[in-house]
């Protein structure tokens, strides 16, 4: 079938770029990606950070008329 690729077929693909490439030129290809990724996810990760800053809709502010207090517990002599 030509749709579907056995691990055969990937085995035999793996080798072939190996020996186009070499093992030292992936691995420093695979290190660039990697470095990429970990860059990706830092910069989404501060974009997320930065929305969390931002202040909050006016949808998400509590009522006008709500007090928030602390509540203390009071001891028993």
């Amino acid at each position: 079938m030509m749709g579907s690729m056995s691990i055969w077929h990937w085995l035999i693909v793996l080798v072939v770029v190996m020996l186009v490439f070499g093992t030292k030129k992936l691995g420093n290809m695979g290190s660039d990606i990697g470095k990429a990724v970990k860059g990706f996810k830092d910069g989404v990760k501060g974009d997320e950070d930065k929305a969390a800053a931002a202040p909050a809709a006016p949808s998400q502010v509590a009522d006008k008329t709500t007090i928030d207090v602390d509540a203390k517990e009071k001891s028993k002599h």
